[in-house]
Protein backbone atom coordinates (compact mmCIF):
# COMPACT_ATOMS: atom_id res chain seq x y z
CA UNK A 1 0.00 0.00 0.00
CA UNK A 2 1.00 3.56 -0.42
CA UNK A 3 2.63 5.15 2.30
CA UNK A 4 1.41 8.67 4.08
CA UNK A 5 4.81 10.33 3.32
CA UNK A 6 4.76 9.08 -0.38
CA UNK A 7 0.99 9.96 -0.67
CA UNK A 8 2.27 13.83 0.78
CA UNK A 9 4.77 13.96 -2.07
CA UNK A 10 2.38 13.35 -4.52
CA UNK A 11 -0.40 15.74 -3.24
CA UNK A 12 2.61 18.74 -3.55
CA UNK A 13 3.69 17.69 -6.79
CA UNK A 14 -0.07 18.20 -8.80
CA UNK A 15 -0.36 21.23 -6.76
CA UNK A 16 2.11 22.40 -8.54
CA UNK A 17 1.89 21.35 -11.31
CA UNK A 18 -0.48 22.97 -14.56
CA UNK A 19 -4.09 21.82 -15.20
CA UNK A 20 -3.39 19.42 -18.19
CA UNK A 21 -0.18 17.53 -19.77
CA UNK A 22 -2.17 16.02 -22.67
CA UNK A 23 -5.33 16.82 -24.31
CA UNK A 24 -7.64 15.44 -26.88
CA UNK A 25 -10.58 16.75 -28.87
CA UNK A 26 -12.87 15.47 -31.81
CA UNK A 27 -10.38 12.96 -32.57
CA UNK A 28 -12.08 10.35 -35.25
CA UNK A 29 -10.24 7.40 -36.96
CA UNK A 30 -11.91 5.25 -39.56
CA UNK A 31 -11.01 1.74 -40.86
CA UNK A 32 -11.63 -0.03 -43.42
CA UNK A 33 -15.59 -1.15 -43.07
CA UNK A 34 -15.17 0.29 -39.44
CA UNK A 35 -15.31 3.34 -37.25
CA UNK A 36 -12.33 3.04 -34.59
CA UNK A 37 -12.85 6.21 -32.37
CA UNK A 38 -16.04 9.00 -33.09
CA UNK A 39 -15.34 12.54 -31.45
CA UNK A 40 -13.15 11.53 -28.64
CA UNK A 41 -11.86 13.24 -25.77
CA UNK A 42 -9.29 12.98 -23.35
CA UNK A 43 -7.77 15.03 -21.07
CA UNK A 44 -4.47 13.94 -18.82
CA UNK A 45 -3.53 15.61 -15.57
CA UNK A 46 0.50 15.64 -15.01
CA UNK A 47 1.51 13.45 -12.14
CA UNK A 48 -1.76 11.20 -12.36
CA UNK A 49 -2.86 7.99 -13.17
CA UNK A 50 -5.51 8.21 -15.66
CA UNK A 51 -7.34 4.74 -16.40
CA UNK A 52 -8.60 3.80 -19.48
CA UNK A 53 -11.45 1.64 -19.33
CA UNK A 54 -13.70 -0.06 -21.61
CA UNK A 55 -14.80 -3.48 -23.71
CA UNK A 56 -12.43 -5.26 -26.41
CA UNK A 57 -12.97 -2.74 -29.65
CA UNK A 58 -14.08 0.23 -27.74
CA UNK A 59 -11.39 2.07 -28.94
CA UNK A 60 -9.01 2.79 -26.12
CA UNK A 61 -5.47 1.00 -27.86
CA UNK A 62 -6.45 2.98 -31.06
CA UNK A 63 -6.84 5.94 -29.11
CA UNK A 64 -3.37 5.20 -27.24
CA UNK A 65 -1.56 4.33 -30.70
CA UNK A 66 -2.80 7.92 -32.08
CA UNK A 67 -0.99 9.22 -29.11
CA UNK A 68 1.98 7.51 -29.44
CA UNK A 69 2.26 8.64 -33.17
CA UNK A 70 1.42 4.60 -34.30
CA UNK A 71 -1.82 6.05 -36.86
CA UNK A 72 -2.37 9.40 -36.97
CA UNK A 73 -6.46 10.92 -36.45
CA UNK A 74 -8.97 11.35 -39.52
CA UNK A 75 -9.53 14.12 -37.46
CA UNK A 76 -9.31 16.07 -33.89
CA UNK A 77 -7.21 18.00 -32.08
CA UNK A 78 -3.85 17.08 -29.70
CA UNK A 79 -2.43 19.19 -27.25
CA UNK A 80 0.68 18.32 -25.45
CA UNK A 81 2.07 21.18 -23.00
CA UNK A 82 -1.07 23.71 -24.15
CA UNK A 83 0.59 23.58 -28.13
CA UNK A 84 -1.48 21.62 -31.05
CA UNK A 85 1.26 18.80 -32.34
CA UNK A 86 0.63 16.65 -35.23
CA UNK A 87 2.89 13.26 -34.48
CA UNK A 88 4.27 12.17 -37.55
CA UNK A 89 5.69 8.62 -36.42
CA UNK A 90 6.59 6.88 -32.90
CA UNK A 91 10.18 8.23 -33.16
CA UNK A 92 8.23 12.02 -33.18
CA UNK A 93 5.82 11.04 -30.30
CA UNK A 94 8.96 9.60 -28.46
CA UNK A 95 10.82 12.96 -29.13
CA UNK A 96 7.83 14.85 -27.83
CA UNK A 97 8.06 12.88 -24.41
CA UNK A 98 5.33 10.41 -24.97
CA UNK A 99 5.95 6.54 -24.50
CA UNK A 100 4.25 3.75 -24.82
CA UNK A 101 4.02 -0.07 -23.51
CA UNK A 102 2.15 -2.01 -25.71
CA UNK A 103 -0.08 -4.83 -24.93
CA UNK A 104 1.86 -7.10 -27.37
CA UNK A 105 5.38 -6.90 -26.53
CA UNK A 106 8.24 -6.04 -29.00
CA UNK A 107 11.03 -7.24 -28.01
CA UNK A 108 13.90 -8.67 -29.98
CA UNK A 109 14.51 -11.75 -29.14
CA UNK A 110 18.12 -12.41 -30.14
CA UNK A 111 19.60 -9.18 -28.84
CA UNK A 112 20.72 -8.87 -25.18
CA UNK A 113 18.31 -6.65 -22.60
CA UNK A 114 20.73 -3.78 -22.92
CA UNK A 115 20.59 -3.88 -26.33
CA UNK A 116 16.95 -3.49 -26.31
CA UNK A 117 16.55 -0.85 -24.35
CA UNK A 118 19.14 1.32 -25.71
CA UNK A 119 18.59 0.72 -29.24
CA UNK A 120 19.22 3.74 -31.46
CA UNK A 121 20.37 5.28 -28.20
CA UNK A 122 23.79 3.50 -27.62
CA UNK A 123 26.65 4.59 -26.39
CA UNK A 124 29.86 4.92 -28.84
CA UNK A 125 33.03 5.54 -28.31
CA UNK A 126 35.66 8.24 -30.17
CA UNK A 127 35.79 6.03 -33.11
CA UNK A 128 31.46 5.22 -33.32
CA UNK A 129 31.81 1.92 -32.11
CA UNK A 130 29.06 0.98 -29.52
CA UNK A 131 30.23 0.34 -26.13
CA UNK A 132 28.61 -2.08 -24.77
CA UNK A 133 30.50 -1.67 -21.05
CA UNK A 134 29.06 1.41 -20.71
CA UNK A 135 25.41 0.09 -22.26
CA UNK A 136 25.69 -2.71 -19.51
CA UNK A 137 26.29 -0.67 -16.78
CA UNK A 138 23.89 2.23 -17.86
CA UNK A 139 21.29 -1.01 -17.67
CA UNK A 140 22.13 -1.79 -14.31
CA UNK A 141 22.04 1.68 -12.99
CA UNK A 142 18.20 1.78 -14.70
CA UNK A 143 17.51 -1.42 -12.90
CA UNK A 144 18.68 -0.74 -9.88
CA UNK A 145 16.43 2.53 -9.57
CA UNK A 146 13.53 0.40 -10.82
CA UNK A 147 14.44 -2.30 -8.35
CA UNK A 148 14.47 -4.87 -10.97
CA UNK A 149 17.19 -8.10 -10.78
CA UNK A 150 17.59 -9.03 -14.80
CA UNK A 151 21.13 -9.21 -15.95
CA UNK A 152 21.90 -6.99 -18.73
CA UNK A 153 23.57 -9.39 -20.96
CA UNK A 154 21.02 -11.89 -21.00
CA UNK A 155 19.65 -12.62 -24.30
CA UNK A 156 15.53 -11.87 -24.10
CA UNK A 157 14.49 -15.11 -25.71
CA UNK A 158 15.81 -17.11 -22.35
CA UNK A 159 13.57 -14.49 -20.55
CA UNK A 160 10.20 -15.38 -19.28
CA UNK A 161 7.23 -13.03 -20.24
CA UNK A 162 6.99 -11.33 -17.22
CA UNK A 163 10.60 -10.74 -17.48
CA UNK A 164 10.00 -9.25 -20.73
CA UNK A 165 6.90 -6.99 -19.33
CA UNK A 166 9.64 -5.83 -16.92
CA UNK A 167 12.15 -4.67 -19.48
CA UNK A 168 9.72 -3.04 -21.41
CA UNK A 169 8.56 -0.86 -18.89
CA UNK A 170 12.29 -0.12 -17.95
CA UNK A 171 12.60 0.93 -21.86
CA UNK A 172 9.91 3.48 -21.48
CA UNK A 173 11.13 4.62 -18.75
CA UNK A 174 14.61 4.91 -19.60
CA UNK A 175 13.03 7.78 -22.01
CA UNK A 176 12.00 10.02 -18.98
CA UNK A 177 8.79 10.89 -20.95
CA UNK A 178 6.41 13.38 -19.66
CA UNK A 179 3.83 11.29 -20.98
CA UNK A 180 3.96 7.70 -20.13
CA UNK A 181 1.44 4.90 -21.68
CA UNK A 182 0.56 1.23 -19.80
CA UNK A 183 -1.57 -0.99 -22.31
CA UNK A 184 -2.40 -4.17 -19.73
CA UNK A 185 1.03 -3.75 -18.44
CA UNK A 186 0.15 -6.41 -15.81
CA UNK A 187 -0.86 -9.55 -17.79
CA UNK A 188 1.74 -11.27 -17.70
CA UNK A 189 2.76 -10.65 -14.35
CA UNK A 190 2.30 -12.49 -10.27
CA UNK A 191 0.87 -10.38 -7.51
CA UNK A 192 4.37 -9.34 -6.15
CA UNK A 193 5.55 -8.31 -9.61
CA UNK A 194 2.01 -6.12 -10.15
CA UNK A 195 2.89 -4.34 -6.44
CA UNK A 196 6.43 -4.02 -7.63
CA UNK A 197 5.07 -2.50 -10.89
CA UNK A 198 2.69 0.01 -8.63
CA UNK A 199 5.73 1.30 -6.47
CA UNK A 200 7.35 2.35 -9.66
CA UNK A 201 4.55 3.94 -11.08
CA UNK A 202 3.86 5.48 -7.78
CA UNK A 203 7.42 6.86 -8.18
CA UNK A 204 6.80 8.39 -11.27
CA UNK A 205 3.98 9.89 -10.63
CA UNK A 206 5.55 11.60 -8.19
CA UNK A 207 7.94 13.00 -9.97
CA UNK A 208 5.30 14.73 -12.13
CA UNK A 209 5.02 11.82 -15.14
CA UNK A 210 1.57 11.64 -16.36
CA UNK A 211 0.86 8.22 -16.73
CA UNK A 212 -2.08 6.58 -18.65
CA UNK A 213 -3.27 3.12 -17.73
CA UNK A 214 -5.36 0.64 -19.61
CA UNK A 215 -6.30 -2.55 -17.79
CA UNK A 216 -9.64 -4.50 -17.26
CA UNK A 217 -8.70 -5.30 -14.05
CA UNK A 218 -11.47 -3.88 -12.03
CA UNK A 219 -8.98 -3.90 -8.38
CA UNK A 220 -5.98 -2.31 -10.39
CA UNK A 221 -7.97 0.61 -11.34
CA UNK A 222 -9.28 1.57 -7.62
CA UNK A 223 -5.49 0.39 -6.36
CA UNK A 224 -3.75 2.63 -8.53
CA UNK A 225 -5.18 5.00 -10.43
CA UNK A 226 -6.32 8.55 -9.89
CA UNK A 227 -9.51 8.73 -12.49
CA UNK A 228 -10.63 7.11 -15.13
CA UNK A 229 -12.28 7.60 -18.64
CA UNK A 230 -14.51 5.01 -20.04
CA UNK A 231 -15.40 4.66 -23.80
CA UNK A 232 -17.86 2.24 -25.28
CA UNK A 233 -18.39 1.02 -29.58
CA UNK A 234 -15.94 3.75 -29.81
CA UNK A 235 -17.18 7.00 -28.31
CA UNK A 236 -16.53 8.46 -24.89
CA UNK A 237 -18.57 7.35 -22.61
CA UNK A 238 -17.30 9.47 -19.16
CA UNK A 239 -14.57 10.74 -16.68
CA UNK A 240 -14.78 10.53 -13.21
CA UNK A 241 -12.42 10.12 -10.14
CA UNK A 242 -11.57 6.69 -8.88
CA UNK A 243 -12.75 7.33 -5.48
CA UNK A 244 -16.48 8.33 -6.41
CA UNK A 245 -17.84 5.34 -7.81
CA UNK A 246 -18.23 1.22 -7.37
CA UNK A 247 -16.86 -1.93 -10.04
CA UNK A 248 -20.62 -1.98 -10.50
CA UNK A 249 -20.96 1.51 -11.58
CA UNK A 250 -18.07 1.01 -14.08
CA UNK A 251 -19.43 -2.03 -15.49
CA UNK A 252 -22.22 -0.46 -15.92
CA UNK A 253 -20.46 2.33 -18.09
CA UNK A 254 -18.45 -0.25 -20.31
CA UNK A 255 -20.69 -2.51 -21.38
CA UNK A 256 -23.95 -0.51 -21.00
CA UNK A 257 -25.60 -3.38 -18.72
CA UNK A 258 -25.79 -5.33 -16.00
CA UNK A 259 -23.42 -8.06 -15.55
CA UNK A 260 -24.83 -10.11 -12.84
CA UNK A 261 -23.05 -13.30 -12.68
CA UNK A 262 -19.04 -13.12 -13.52
CA UNK A 263 -18.83 -16.74 -13.17
CA UNK A 264 -21.63 -18.61 -14.22
CA UNK A 265 -20.79 -21.88 -13.16
CA UNK A 266 -23.40 -24.79 -14.08
CA UNK A 267 -23.74 -27.95 -12.84
CA UNK A 268 -22.51 -30.33 -14.75
CA UNK A 269 -23.01 -34.44 -14.72
CA UNK A 270 -19.27 -35.86 -13.73
CA UNK A 271 -18.47 -38.81 -15.90
CA UNK A 272 -15.35 -40.89 -16.77
CA UNK A 273 -11.93 -39.74 -16.38
CA UNK A 274 -11.44 -38.54 -20.49
CA UNK A 275 -7.70 -37.54 -19.45
CA UNK A 276 -5.36 -39.53 -17.13
CA UNK A 277 -1.96 -38.30 -16.98
CA UNK A 278 0.57 -40.28 -14.56
CA UNK A 279 3.68 -39.17 -13.56
CA UNK A 280 4.24 -37.23 -16.11
CA UNK A 281 8.00 -35.53 -15.86
CA UNK A 282 10.22 -32.84 -18.52
CA UNK A 283 13.96 -32.56 -16.66
CA UNK A 284 14.87 -29.26 -15.48
CA UNK A 285 10.96 -27.88 -15.51
CA UNK A 286 8.42 -30.00 -13.97
CA UNK A 287 8.75 -33.13 -12.07
CA UNK A 288 5.66 -36.29 -11.23
CA UNK A 289 2.47 -34.29 -12.45
CA UNK A 290 -0.59 -37.06 -12.24
CA UNK A 291 -3.85 -36.28 -12.63
CA UNK A 292 -7.18 -36.81 -14.09
CA UNK A 293 -10.28 -34.92 -15.63
CA UNK A 294 -13.29 -36.60 -15.86
CA UNK A 295 -16.22 -35.91 -18.98
CA UNK A 296 -18.81 -32.59 -17.44
CA UNK A 297 -15.23 -31.65 -15.08
CA UNK A 298 -13.71 -27.94 -15.72
CA UNK A 299 -10.41 -28.71 -13.67
CA UNK A 300 -8.36 -25.82 -12.90
CA UNK A 301 -4.22 -25.18 -12.56
CA UNK A 302 -2.87 -22.58 -10.04
CA UNK A 303 0.29 -21.33 -9.55
CA UNK A 304 2.60 -18.59 -9.61
CA UNK A 305 3.72 -17.56 -12.98
CA UNK A 306 6.70 -20.03 -13.72
CA UNK A 307 5.42 -22.62 -11.72
CA UNK A 308 5.26 -24.77 -14.72
CA UNK A 309 1.50 -24.98 -15.34
CA UNK A 310 1.84 -23.91 -19.43
CA UNK A 311 4.42 -26.23 -19.38
CA UNK A 312 2.65 -29.41 -18.68
CA UNK A 313 -0.37 -28.54 -21.21
CA UNK A 314 1.75 -28.10 -23.93
CA UNK A 315 3.46 -31.17 -23.15
CA UNK A 316 0.26 -32.61 -22.59
CA UNK A 317 -0.54 -31.10 -25.97
CA UNK A 318 2.69 -32.03 -27.56
CA UNK A 319 4.16 -28.90 -28.32
CA UNK A 320 7.26 -30.20 -26.12
CA UNK A 321 8.16 -33.64 -25.01
CA UNK A 322 7.91 -35.06 -21.55
CA UNK A 323 11.05 -36.81 -20.79
CA UNK A 324 9.09 -39.32 -18.74
CA UNK A 325 5.22 -40.26 -17.75
CA UNK A 326 1.96 -41.68 -19.31
CA UNK A 327 -0.52 -39.66 -21.13
CA UNK A 328 -4.28 -41.91 -21.26
CA UNK A 329 -7.16 -40.60 -23.19
CA UNK A 330 -10.57 -42.65 -22.47
CA UNK A 331 -8.28 -45.11 -20.50
CA UNK A 332 -5.54 -46.18 -23.40
CA UNK A 333 -2.21 -44.81 -23.57
CA UNK A 334 -1.47 -42.54 -26.30
CA UNK A 335 1.82 -41.46 -27.32
CA UNK A 336 1.31 -37.78 -28.15
CA UNK A 337 4.83 -37.10 -29.97
CA UNK A 338 2.87 -33.38 -31.95
CA UNK A 339 -0.35 -31.64 -31.37
CA UNK A 340 -1.66 -33.49 -34.91
CA UNK A 341 -1.66 -36.39 -32.76
CA UNK A 342 -3.63 -35.16 -29.81
CA UNK A 343 -5.96 -33.21 -32.16
CA UNK A 344 -7.21 -36.57 -33.37
CA UNK A 345 -7.56 -37.62 -29.86
CA UNK A 346 -10.02 -34.81 -29.39
CA UNK A 347 -7.54 -32.13 -28.01
CA UNK A 348 -7.70 -28.48 -28.04
CA UNK A 349 -5.38 -26.14 -26.92
CA UNK A 350 -5.56 -22.77 -26.57
CA UNK A 351 -1.97 -20.91 -25.90
CA UNK A 352 -1.18 -18.23 -23.17
CA UNK A 353 0.44 -16.25 -26.12
CA UNK A 354 -1.85 -15.15 -28.81
CA UNK A 355 0.62 -13.29 -30.92
CA UNK A 356 3.36 -15.73 -31.08
CA UNK A 357 1.81 -19.09 -30.74
CA UNK A 358 -2.11 -18.09 -31.58
CA UNK A 359 -2.32 -16.05 -34.08
CA UNK A 360 -1.12 -16.32 -37.85
CA UNK A 361 -1.09 -12.45 -38.41
CA UNK A 362 -1.46 -11.49 -41.94
CA UNK A 363 -3.72 -14.21 -42.23
CA UNK A 364 -7.92 -13.17 -42.06
CA UNK A 365 -9.75 -13.73 -39.37
CA UNK A 366 -11.82 -16.71 -41.36
CA UNK A 367 -7.94 -18.23 -42.23
CA UNK A 368 -7.36 -17.91 -38.49
CA UNK A 369 -10.51 -19.42 -37.40
CA UNK A 370 -10.97 -22.29 -39.93
CA UNK A 371 -7.30 -23.55 -39.63
CA UNK A 372 -7.71 -26.39 -36.58
CA UNK A 373 -11.36 -27.33 -38.25
CA UNK A 374 -9.57 -28.33 -41.72
CA UNK A 375 -9.56 -32.01 -40.93
CA UNK A 376 -12.11 -34.91 -42.33
CA UNK A 377 -15.06 -33.36 -40.83
CA UNK A 378 -14.86 -30.60 -43.22
CA UNK A 379 -12.80 -32.02 -46.41
CA UNK A 380 -13.96 -34.54 -48.79
CA UNK A 381 -11.31 -36.21 -50.97
CA UNK A 382 -8.83 -33.36 -50.28
CA UNK A 383 -11.81 -31.06 -51.59
CA UNK A 384 -12.98 -28.27 -48.39
CA UNK A 385 -16.36 -28.03 -48.24
CA UNK A 386 -15.87 -24.07 -47.59
CA UNK A 387 -19.82 -23.26 -47.72
CA UNK A 388 -20.09 -24.82 -44.45
CA UNK A 389 -17.03 -23.82 -43.04
CA UNK A 390 -18.27 -20.02 -43.74
CA UNK A 391 -21.40 -20.91 -42.30
CA UNK A 392 -19.93 -22.25 -38.88
CA UNK A 393 -17.15 -19.20 -38.88
CA UNK A 394 -20.25 -16.47 -38.58
CA UNK A 395 -21.53 -18.65 -36.64
CA UNK A 396 -19.00 -18.56 -34.11
CA UNK A 397 -18.21 -15.01 -34.71
CA UNK A 398 -21.61 -13.96 -34.11
CA UNK A 399 -21.72 -16.61 -30.76
CA UNK A 400 -18.20 -14.95 -29.37
CA UNK A 401 -19.31 -11.36 -30.21
CA UNK A 402 -16.25 -11.22 -31.86
CA UNK A 403 -15.53 -6.90 -33.63
CA UNK A 404 -14.66 -7.30 -36.97
CA UNK A 405 -15.98 -5.73 -40.39
CA UNK A 406 -16.12 -9.12 -41.83
CA UNK A 407 -14.26 -12.57 -41.81
CA UNK A 408 -11.88 -10.98 -44.72
CA UNK A 409 -10.63 -8.28 -42.06
CA UNK A 410 -6.57 -9.15 -41.26
CA UNK A 411 -6.56 -10.62 -37.63
CA UNK A 412 -3.33 -8.22 -37.00
CA UNK A 413 -6.06 -5.55 -36.84
CA UNK A 414 -8.62 -5.98 -34.20
CA UNK A 415 -7.84 -5.83 -30.92
CA UNK A 416 -6.03 -7.99 -28.69
CA UNK A 417 -8.96 -8.96 -26.70
CA UNK A 418 -10.85 -9.84 -30.41
CA UNK A 419 -8.13 -12.10 -31.29
CA UNK A 420 -8.08 -14.12 -28.47
CA UNK A 421 -12.07 -14.65 -29.57
CA UNK A 422 -11.11 -16.02 -32.70
CA UNK A 423 -8.65 -18.25 -30.93
CA UNK A 424 -11.04 -19.61 -28.66
CA UNK A 425 -13.57 -19.93 -31.90
CA UNK A 426 -10.47 -21.60 -33.63
CA UNK A 427 -10.45 -24.76 -31.39
CA UNK A 428 -14.59 -24.97 -30.52
CA UNK A 429 -15.07 -25.58 -34.27
CA UNK A 430 -13.24 -28.50 -33.63
CA UNK A 431 -15.57 -29.93 -30.92
CA UNK A 432 -13.02 -30.97 -29.04
CA UNK A 433 -13.49 -33.68 -26.34
CA UNK A 434 -10.46 -32.38 -24.34
CA UNK A 435 -10.01 -28.60 -24.12
CA UNK A 436 -6.92 -27.43 -22.61
CA UNK A 437 -7.46 -23.58 -22.15
CA UNK A 438 -4.35 -21.90 -21.01
CA UNK A 439 -5.20 -17.71 -19.68
CA UNK A 440 -8.80 -17.81 -21.32
CA UNK A 441 -9.67 -14.56 -20.01
CA UNK A 442 -6.37 -12.68 -20.90
CA UNK A 443 -6.96 -9.28 -22.06
CA UNK A 444 -10.68 -10.02 -22.21
CA UNK A 445 -13.06 -7.00 -21.28
CA UNK A 446 -15.70 -7.84 -18.35
CA UNK A 447 -18.23 -8.47 -20.72
CA UNK A 448 -16.40 -10.55 -22.68
CA UNK A 449 -15.22 -12.56 -19.62
CA UNK A 450 -18.92 -13.41 -18.56
CA UNK A 451 -19.91 -14.68 -21.93
CA UNK A 452 -16.36 -16.67 -22.06
CA UNK A 453 -17.31 -18.18 -18.62
CA UNK A 454 -20.96 -18.90 -19.26
CA UNK A 455 -19.40 -20.92 -22.98
CA UNK A 456 -16.52 -22.99 -20.84
CA UNK A 457 -19.63 -23.61 -18.29
CA UNK A 458 -21.68 -24.71 -20.94
CA UNK A 459 -19.19 -26.83 -22.45
CA UNK A 460 -19.00 -28.87 -19.62
CA UNK A 461 -22.32 -29.04 -18.92
CA UNK A 462 -22.12 -30.90 -22.71
CA UNK A 463 -19.52 -33.53 -21.44
CA UNK A 464 -16.66 -31.69 -22.88
CA UNK A 465 -13.54 -32.36 -19.98
CA UNK A 466 -11.83 -28.93 -19.52
CA UNK A 467 -8.53 -27.67 -18.23
CA UNK A 468 -8.32 -24.26 -17.28
CA UNK A 469 -4.94 -22.69 -16.34
CA UNK A 470 -5.60 -18.78 -15.27
CA UNK A 471 -3.69 -16.38 -13.10
CA UNK A 472 -7.04 -15.18 -11.82
CA UNK A 473 -7.76 -16.65 -8.55
CA UNK A 474 -11.20 -15.46 -8.59
CA UNK A 475 -11.42 -17.34 -11.65
CA UNK A 476 -9.99 -20.43 -10.84
CA UNK A 477 -12.24 -20.51 -7.89
CA UNK A 478 -15.41 -19.69 -9.49
CA UNK A 479 -15.45 -22.19 -12.60
CA UNK A 480 -13.10 -24.94 -11.12
CA UNK A 481 -14.70 -28.13 -10.07
CA UNK A 482 -10.86 -29.08 -8.78
CA UNK A 483 -7.91 -27.18 -8.67
CA UNK A 484 -4.84 -28.25 -9.09
CA UNK A 485 -1.62 -26.02 -7.61
CA UNK A 486 2.13 -25.85 -8.67
CA UNK A 487 5.44 -24.77 -6.88
CA UNK A 488 8.47 -24.60 -9.06
CA UNK A 489 7.64 -27.83 -11.26
CA UNK A 490 6.25 -29.60 -8.27
CA UNK A 491 2.26 -30.46 -7.61
CA UNK A 492 1.54 -29.19 -4.34
CA UNK A 493 -1.83 -30.42 -3.57
CA UNK A 494 -5.52 -30.34 -5.47
CA UNK A 495 -8.40 -28.77 -4.03
CA UNK A 496 -12.24 -29.58 -4.31
CA UNK A 497 -14.68 -26.37 -5.16
CA UNK A 498 -16.02 -26.33 -1.69
CA UNK A 499 -12.70 -26.63 0.24
CA UNK A 500 -10.78 -24.52 -2.09
CA UNK A 501 -10.47 -20.73 -1.47
CA UNK A 502 -7.50 -17.82 -2.38
CA UNK A 503 -5.81 -18.15 0.95
CA UNK A 504 -5.34 -22.44 0.56
CA UNK A 505 -4.50 -21.60 -3.20
CA UNK A 506 -1.88 -18.85 -2.22
CA UNK A 507 -0.20 -21.30 1.07
CA UNK A 508 0.10 -24.63 -1.63
CA UNK A 509 1.47 -22.20 -4.34
CA UNK A 510 4.43 -20.66 -2.55
CA UNK A 511 5.67 -23.35 -0.42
Amino acid sequence: MISEQTKRAIDRVQAQLPEAILEIEGIRKEFPGVVALDDVQFRLRPGTVHALMGENGAGKSTLMKIIAGVYTPDRGTIRLQGEVVKLNGPLDALEKGIAMIHQELALMPYMTVAENIWIRREPRNMFGVINHTQMAAMTRALFERLNIQIDPLAEVRFLTVAQRQMIEIAKAVSYESSVLIMDEPTSALTETEVEHLFTIIRDLRARGIGIVYITHKMNELFEIADEFSVFRDGKYVGTHASSDVTRDDIIRMMVGREITNMFPKEDAVIGKPLLQVEHLTLDGVFHDISFEVHAGEIFGLAGLVGSGRSNVAEAIFGMTAATSGVIRVDGQEVAITDPAVAMRQGMAFLTEDRKDTGCFLPLSVRENMQVAALRDQHVHLGVVAQTAVDKRCAEMKAALRIKTPDLEERIENLSGGNQQKVLLARWLMTKPRILILDEPTRGIDVGAKAEIHRLISQLAKDGVAVVMISSELPEVLGMSDRIMVMHEGHMTGILDRAEADQVKIMELAAR
